[in-house]
């Protein structure tokens, strides 16, 4: 390439820089291509995080999603990617119909699945791809939808699981690859399903539990072949499958009843532990030592958190009246702390939000001691993951006020940012950005 003159020398420079930059920034190390980040342990690094935020305050853009969803956003390069549903029809009981009726008029309803990819500079729809359009084979609660499950990406697919209605692969540029149906099911009072798939070594790991036939199933990301199935002993459950990357091996960890570790290269059982609890919705967390995840509970039935020890075999149960086991380090059977939000581990210490009522509890990580436990006013009901960035923990309430704390064994609210939407996914880090999906509108949050 022949340069003329200083001028178009100091462009050409420019241009390279910007193309060093947007590749810095198309890293992997810098993508959110998972529920809860990366390794799925919501500690966020990024160098030019806004603290602050509001309607008025650090939204780069706002993209109006259509439909309904509380799945996650993701992102891989610069490619947002979003997962919903959109009404096309829906029918109302009519007078003086039977209960029966009534109860299956959802299956006259017609849903179009979406997944809406979305330019992170700009704001801007580069594709939507209707994965499926027809009635739904299964019910869902009334207060969520058939979108609930967070996309996955290597950077060179996009995996969209929406539950019973079907498994999708899409590349990049949005042409379909391959898809799969893994079945019809119904799940714990018709409300539907909510685990999302996980990616490993090119292998697509799906938990479909359910009321009638639960299992676990490995699958080729680039052909969607199944690689093995196990089954499960367990009804519906709704927490997301974990990869732990421990001391000693990496395991293909699940929730439930009974949690349980598999080898993720052939679904053997490595261990499993009775964590009873009533819902099985928060995901683990972990570091090299101790993997950490519970059971949130519900009116008399209490909740249980448990600290795994790597390197477990077999059944690691505690005895009735003990606390630990050869496997479990401590466990706590009386976690009424535990709500939805997936734990955090954070600088050797865990913080636990509750599904209702504002309590932020926080243990040490080694022994399960209290560290504190307090109870913040006006916070909504929680679903979504809370995070960590620098010295700060964040989390927010479905009414899309985000609560900001001091990181450390004292407890200290810092403020809070509030955006006016609803809210139930969790948080996407984009770099320098922040991604929240509410019930309205995709927002970018940035300095």
């Amino acid at each position: 390439m022949k340069i003329t003159n200083r001028k178009s020398a100091v462009i050409v420079w420019m241009a390279l820089v910007g193309m060093i930059i947007m590749s810095a920034c198309t890293t992997s190390s810098n993508n959110w291509p998972q529920f809860r980040g990366p390794d799925a342990s919501m500690i966020v690094s990024g160098e030019n995080l806004p603290a602050e935020w509001g309607e008025d305050l650090n939204v780069a853009w706002t993209f109006d999603v259509e439909g309904e969803g509380w799945a996650s956003p993701i992102k891989s390069g610069n490619q947002v990617f979003v997962a919903s549903t959109v009404a096309v029809k829906i029918n109302k009981p009519g007078e003086g119909e039977g209960e029966q009726e009534n109860q299956d008029l959802y299956l006259q309803d017609v849903y179009r699945w979406e997944l809406t990819c979305v330019d992170l500079v700009t704001g801007k729809e580069l594709w939507k791809q209707v994965a499926h359009e027809g009635s739904p084979r299964i019910k869902k609660h009334a207060r969520t939808n058939y979108a609930s499950e967070t996309p996955v990406s290597d950077g060179k697919r996009v995996f969209v699981y929406f539950g019973m209605t079907g498994l999708f692969c899409y590349d990049m540029e949005g042409t379909l690859v391959w898809k799969k149906d893994l079945g019809a099911f119904e799940t714990q009072r018709g409300w539907g399903t909510g685990s999302s798939p996980l990616l490993y070594k090119d292998r697509l790991f799906v938990q479909v539990d359910n009321e009638e036939q639960s299992f676990l199933v490995a699958l080729e990301a680039e052909s969607g072949d199944e690689i093995w199935r196990v089954e499960r002993d367990e009804l519906t459950n709704y927490g997301t499958p974990y990869i732990w990357k421990n001391s000693v091996r990496n395991e293909l960890v699940t929730g439930g009843k009974r949690a349980r570790a598999y080898d993720p290269a052939t679904g053997e059982i490595l261990w499993e532990v009775q964590m009873d609890g009533h819902y099985n919705i928060p995901s683990p967390t972990s570091d090299k030592d101790f993997l950490f995840m519970g059971n949130a509970g519900y009116r008399d039935v209490k909740g249980t958190f448990f600290a795994i020890e790597a390197g477990a075999e077999g059944d690691i149960t505690p005895d009735s009246g003990s606390l630990a086991s050869d496997g479990v380090a401590w466990f706590n059977p009386d976690a009424a702390f535990l709500g939805s939000p997936s734990p955090l581990l954070y600088n050797g210490l865990v913080y636990l939000i509750s599904s209702r009522g504002g309590e932020v509890t926080c243990l040490e990580a080694e022994t399960g001691a209290f560290v504190y436990q307090e109870k913040i006013g006006n916070v909504g009901a929680c679903w979504a993951s809370p995070w960590a960035h620098g010295d700060k923990i964040f989390f927010f309430d479905e009414k899309g006020v985000t609560k900001v704390i001091k990181a450390g064994r004292e407890f200290e609210l810092l403020g809070e940012n509030t955006l006016d939407d609803r809210f139930w996914a969790s948080v996407a880090v984009a770099g320098d950005a922040y991604l929240f999906k509410g019930d309205k509108k995709l927002y970018c949050i940035k300095n």
